[in-house]
């Protein structure tokens, strides 16, 4: 019988501790110049010093507002969309097709547009943000809602629920797993937005820094503003994770 052997969890770090080191040496000897890409102990002391400064904390403050009223927006607009396409058949064929349609376009490639509507200021921004985040969610809430098991609306309508129980008490509880995926995907997308958002003519912002960075050849600066882009998408997605664990505590432990 073959034996499945365990290996420990530290063991997972090996190999990024390796890629690092390496990464460090090779940026040591000159084999990858600080203009191409700086080394790991350029970029954690740029970090340190960009947060010591309050550079960092404020530029992280700005981009988070961003992405909260982007994102607030598009939960507004997705969760509206998704309820009345999912149910009624006359809204699913008024709101559907475009929302099919706009899904399919590359979003990002709208900024030029957002800017000659909405000029250089916050709403190209915010805008961004929130196209990229509002389909998951209206796609993932119409699903879950078409998908809720016809069985137990059948049942609620035998035990007399009114079309508005209904709705309260089963539909929406079904599709909220649904919901809560597509949330935690347009968070994701709402960040990589404003990635792309705040290279336009950003003022503040963690966008302003990558700018200004890119503009003196900073690359170790570029590559701090990058981590806590992602390490933000990380934080926030597990604070939809709680909030899904709350929103279905009456599912029980998995």
């Amino acid at each position: 019988m073959r034996r499945n052997h365990s290996w420990p969890g530290w063991v997972r770090l090996l190999s990024p501790l390796f890629l690092l080191l390496l990464w460090q040496a090779a940026s040591h000897v000159g084999w990858l110049p600080g203009t191409l890409l700086a080394a790991p102990s350029q970029i954690l002391a740029a970090g340190s010093a960009l947060t010591l400064s309050g550079e960092l904390p404020q530029a992280l403050l700005v981009s988070a507002a961003r992405v909260a009223a982007g994102f607030a927006l598009a939960v507004l607009f997705g969760v509206a969309l998704a309820l009345v396409s999912g149910l009624s058949r006359l809204g699913e064929a008024v709101f559907d097709p475009p929302m099919q349609m706009l899904k399919a376009m590359p979003f990002l490639g709208l900024l030029p547009l957002f800017i000659l509507w909405f000029g250089i200021g916050e709403a190209p921004k915010i805008g961004l943000v929130t196209l990229g985040a509002v389909f998951p969610i209206y796609l993932t809430l119409f699903a879950g809602i078409r998908g809720v098991d016809p069985k137990l609306v059948e049942a609620g309508r035998s035990l007399e629920l009114s079309q508005l129980q209904v709705v309260r008490h089963i539909i929406l509880p079904g599709a909220l797993p649904s919901l809560m995926v597509g949330m935690r995907y347009g968070l994701s997308l709402g960040w990589l937005s404003l990635v792309v958002g705040e290279q336009i003519n950003a003022q503040s912002g963690l966008g302003a820094l990558i700018t200004r960075a890119r503009d003196f050849l900073q690359t170790e600066i570029i590559v701090v503003c990058l981590l806590v882009y992602a390490l933000m998408g990380l934080g926030t997605d597990a604070l939809v994770r709680l909030a899904e664990a709350w929103a279905l505590r009456w599912r029980g432990p998995a």
